[in-house]
């Protein structure tokens, strides 16, 4: 492992767990991925649910709603604490805590209590911020992107898991308690376990940065009693806002495609609940490599072009996710949805990896409160862009709020040009890289 003077890495040993900056890669992206297990397991067994419980599809919607709009607030909150706390003890008690109202969801017997227990799960879509934190702060400037990216992604590939491997789970139920009115109730036992399995691991296993936990470094103090008031200028820089919407467009709009995708498939493509599991999983499957791709290419034209070069290439990605996302949405055919998934989640993790190939460099002071709140920016488009699927106040079908979707973000993908960086900034991002090329051959032999 590479480390510059601070202790962060200058390379991402993949196969390694022995340094504390890869056990933060890998428990982060692994900690993450279980987390969606929690927060959408439920979504592939909407249709028996909305049965057994005789509600509404508009009502599920509702509650897919509840369920991301809850985690908006739990992000800013949750970038607060890994600047106050550390990015260890937060995902420990996020993962704990989280894991108690996903194992009890299945005690719901009308949609008010359901609408309950999907609000106190979406806390666990903050693990997102502590996930993106705790990379920022083990890698240097030259892979930062790829490593947020990479474990990003492998944890929202937990979305497409989710989506082929809770069917398997359900059918598993099944089998044992002969009902599918008890077999979805406890299948949603299972995630709950892990995360709380989880959240030990975690405690045990990482530690808040190269140097040590928070608790134990006197220079981190300050930082600590300070993180108030980096929020409130993390607030004030309106760089985070633009990022804000446009992570709204990008990951927002992977959070509605994960929670209704089983659905639309059963309901306009004549799918049972297994194909439309399976169909559905695609998409979030290509995580294992989309999103990495987006940060690597962030990475490089950070090289090559400095940070205005991170932000074109944001640009890029996203108008190309608003196009696919407007050609999905024409789709009506098995063989032409199938192919313009894949197209579409190509683009939309990519810009995911562009986005936060270029969050670290707002402000590296208030690195958990900027992280916070563009993920918070996910979730809160998410929130407005589930209005265009609810038909009772639309009069929409599902394929044109698709469509009226990848318009609003191949316009949202025009906001990139405002985020600009300062000469200084520019600067200061150079000379680190030319301290980390002229530091490699030391560290090779060392």
């Amino acid at each position: 492992m590479k480390l510059l003077s601070n202790g962060q890495a200058t390379n991402i040993k993949l196969w390694s767990i022995s340094s504390p900056q890869m056990r933060a890669f890998h428990f982060s992206w692994m900690a993450f991925f279980l987390c969606f297990f929690g927060w959408f397991g439920i979504a592939p067994m909407l249709q028996v649910v909305r049965e057994d419980l005789g509600i509404t599809t508009d009502q599920i919607v509702t509650t897919n709603m509840v369920a991301v709009a809850s985690t908006v607030f739990m992000r800013l909150i949750i970038g607060w604490l890994c600047d106050k706390i550390g990015p260890r003890i937060t995902y420990t008690w996020l993962l704990i805590l989280g894991a108690i109202p996903v194992m009890l969801i299945g005690i719901s017997q009308n949609y008010e209590q359901f609408l309950l227990f999907r609000m106190f799960i979406g806390a666990i879509g903050a693990s997102f911020v502590i996930t993106q934190f705790h990379t920022s702060v083990m890698f240097a400037s030259n892979v930062v992107g790829t490593a947020n990216a990479t474990t990003a992604g492998w944890g929202n590939l937990g979305g497409g898991v989710t989506q082929q491997l809770m069917p398997v789970v359900f059918a598993a139920a099944l089998a044992i308690f002969g009902a599918e009115t008890l077999a979805w109730r406890y299948a949603m036992v299972a995630p709950g376990i892990l995360l709380f399995i989880m959240g030990i691991l975690y405690y045990k296993y990482t530690q808040d940065t190269p140097q040590g936990n928070y608790k134990d470094l006197k220079d981190t103090e300050l930082e600590r009693k300070n993180a108030g008031s980096a929020f409130r200028e993390a607030c004030k820089d309106y760089r985070v806002w633009v990022l804000f919407v446009i992570y709204g467009a990008c990951f927002g709009v992977e959070l509605i495609v994960n929670s209704k995708a089983a659905l639309y498939f059963f309901d306009y493509f004549q799918m049972d609940m297994a194909t439309a599991g399976l169909i559905a999983g695609l998409f979030g499957l290509m995580n294992l490599f989309a999103r990495s791709l987006g940060g690597i290419v962030g990475d490089y034209f950070g090289k090559s072009s400095g940070l205005s070069g991170r932000v074109r290439w944001l640009f890029v990605a996203l108008l190309c996710e608003g196009i696919a996302l407007v050609i999905f949405s024409r789709m009506g055919t098995v063989p032409t949805i199938i192919a313009s998934l894949i197209v579409f989640s190509l683009f939309v993790q990519m810009s995911e990896g562009a986005t936060y190939s270029v969050v670290p460099f707002i402000n590296k002071k208030a690195l958990g409160a900027i992280s916070g709140i563009v993920g918070a920016g996910g979730n809160a488009g998410a929130v407005a862009g589930m209005f265009l699927f609810k038909k009772q106040l639309t009069g929409l079908e599902w394929t044109d709020s698709f469509f009226i979707l990848g318009l609003i973000v191949a316009g949202v993908s025009f906001f990139s040009f405002a985020v600009r960086f300062s000469a200084e900034t520019e600067a200061a991002v150079k000379e680190e890289r030319t301290r980390i090329a002229e530091a490699e051959p030391m560290l090779q032999a060392s």
